[in-house]
Parts: C-alpha cells; sequence; structure tokens
C-alpha cells in the first residue's frame, strides 16, 4: 500500500520525544500554522460547495454531514451551530457519524469501517434529490464516507467531498472535491491535529459563504440568529442598533416587535408598517436584508 500524506513522518519528527517541551511545541503550533494555509489553495472548491448548498436549502433541501472518529467531530461542531448561528431550521440538518449516538462517548475506531451503517445512516435521513451531502475523511478512504457519498449520489443528492490526500476515493466519488492536502502529522497518522484544522477552518468558510448566499448576513452582522439565551438576545439587539442607528433600548423594543427576528425589527426600524409587511418584504427579496432594505426605501421615494 502506497504511504498518503495523512500517514507519512513529518519532518521534523525524528528525536520528537527527547527534545524539550518548548521545542516539542513549537513544531506543534508551526504544523498547525502550515495545515491552516493548507486551505489557502481549496478555496475555488470551497466557492463553488458554498453555492451548491445554498441552492438546495433555499429550495427547501436538507444539508447532511457524514465523517468518521475526528473528521466526524469537526462536521459535528460546525452542524450543530448553524441554527444559532444563522437560523438554519435544525431540521434541515442531518448528521451522520460512524458509530451514532455511541460515537460521542467512546470516538471507537471500527465502526469507521461499516458500510452498512453508512447506507442505512443516508435512507434514514431520507438524503435524496433536492438535498446536499458533505463527507469528510482525513485519508479520503475512511469507508464509512465514501459509502455515505456513494449512497447520497445514487439517491440523487449533490455531493460534496473535503479530503487531505490528493486522488482519494471520497474525492473522485464526489461532484465537488475540496483537497486540503496538509503537511504530513508531527506525530505520524494524527490527523486530529492538523488535516483536522484544516477541515475545521475548510468547513467554517463553506458554512459561512453558504449563509451569506442565502442572506443570513449582513456588513459581517448575523442577522438571522437564533437568540434563544441571554447573550445572544443582547447581541440581536446590538445588531439592530448597529444597522440602524438606533438606540440599544429602543433596538430592544423592536426585536420584541418583531418576535425576536432581527431582520423584522430592522425593517420595522426602516420604515416597514408592521412585523407581517416586513416579513412580506424579505419573502419578496429572498430573505435578503439589503434589498430589502432598499424596496423599502423605494416605497419611501414613490410616496414623496
Amino acid at each position: 500500500m502506497v504511504e498518503t500524506r495523512t500517514e507519512a513522518l513529518h519532518g521534523n519528527a525524528e528525536g520528537l520525544d527527547i527534545q524539550a517541551p518548548e521545542a516539542i511545541l513549537r513544531s506543534l503550533a508551526d504544523a498547525q500554522v502550515e495545515a491552516a494555509k493548507a486551505v489557502r489553495n481549496a478555496i475555488p472548491s470551497i466557492a463553488r460547495a458554498a453555492e451548491i448548498i445554498a441552492g438546495c436549502l433555499s429550495s427547501g433541501g436538507k444539508l447532511a454531514y457524514a465523517a468518521a472518529g475526528s473528521s466526524g467531530l469537526m462536521a459535528l461542531a460546525d452542524a450543530l451551530e448553524l441554527p444559532g448561528t444563522f437560523g438554519i431550521q435544525r431540521d434541515r440538518i442531518a448528521i451522520l457519524i460512524a458509530g451514532g449516538d455511541e460515537a460521542f462517548r467512546t470516538l471507537a475506531g471500527g465502526p469507521e469501517d461499516d458500510t452498512e451503517e453508512a447506507s442505512t445512516a443516508v435512507a434514514n435521513a431520507g438524503v435524496g434529490a433536492g438535498d446536499c451531502l458533505i463527507a469528510l475523511s482525513a485519508s479520503g478512504t475512511t469507508p464509512y464516507a465514501v459509502r455515505a457519498i456513494e449512497d447520497a449520489r445514487r439517491r440523487g443528492a449533490a455531493t460534496i467531498g473535503i479530503a487531505n490526500n490528493r486522488d482519494s476515493a471520497l474525492l473522485r466519488q464526489a461532484d465537488t472535491a475540496i483537497l486540503l492536502e496538509t503537511p504530513p502529522e508531527v506525530i505520524a497518522g494524527s490527523t486530529r491535529m492538523g488535516a483536522g484544522t484544516a477541515q475545521k477552518i475548510a468547513l467554517n468558510m463553506l458554512s459561512t459563504l453558504t449563509a451569506i448566499h442565502l442572506g443570513h448576513v449582513h456588513d459581517g452582522y448575523m442577522v438571522n440568529l437564533m437568540a434563544d439565551n441571554m447573550k445572544l438576545r443582547d447581541r440581536a439587539a446590538r445588531i439592530v442598533a448597529a444597522v440602524t442607528g438606533r438606540g440599544h433600548e429602543e433596538a430592544a423594543s423592536l426585536l420584541e416587535k418583531s418576535g425576536g427576528a432581527v431582520k423584522t425589527a430592522i425593517l420595522l426600524a426602516a420604515g416597514a408598517d408592521s412585523a407581517d409587511a416586513a416579513q412580506k418584504i424579505l419573502e419578496r427579496t429572498g430573505h435578503k436584508l439589503r434589498p430589502a432594505l432598499s424596496a423599502i426605501e423605494g416605497n419611501k421615494g414613490s410616496k414623496a
């Protein structure tokens, strides 16, 4: 079997165990920086993938993540934060991780070879035409991830593969391949380190650009967040205040009138007659705030 980059020995690894602690940590930190740099080369493919995901979600489809081991944890972290950060409905997101719920306690290695479990997970999630599945694997050969992408594609879903080895099975199977060609790990094969870091960055970029396409970001503010705790309610008020130029108390009052919807509160401040009227404007503009604000300004001009 040909050795892959994710299993190769790092150039600074010789004698690692007898180096000074500070030297070891410098090597580990430098390796993380190099891994992060690898994401830049994948920007074009990440951009294509975000457009595909946004298209699926805006048309009523769902987004599924499939992975095992450390890659599964990276997928889990990204997927679980989408509802709170960008207001994407939880029932539109599926997380398929090898080993199921037990993986959150043990992260055993065996389930990553279980292709039947992958097929069952894809079927149970109802992944099909109109949906999109992202499969992750550092090696690009993990049986669970490869089978998940095969089945999703066969069922008519758009597929995105993220892997750290060139020409791997996962990338060949995917409609859109995202290669994160990270250097060998300082601890050979420990892909929770550099490869995992690159995957985390790529997923953050991918989901954030998707949210921007969907209109969930305005001037760097998360205008579609779900304010379900004190911190987020305060953040929502600060966002409304920043975008509208109103004071914090007035922004909080507008949020109450909008039922906690940031975009609606902003449109009320801009002159929308009611929360219902603001919602209709958003529906006409694809739930994008900037054209909705322009529509209100246009209406003001026509009445002048």
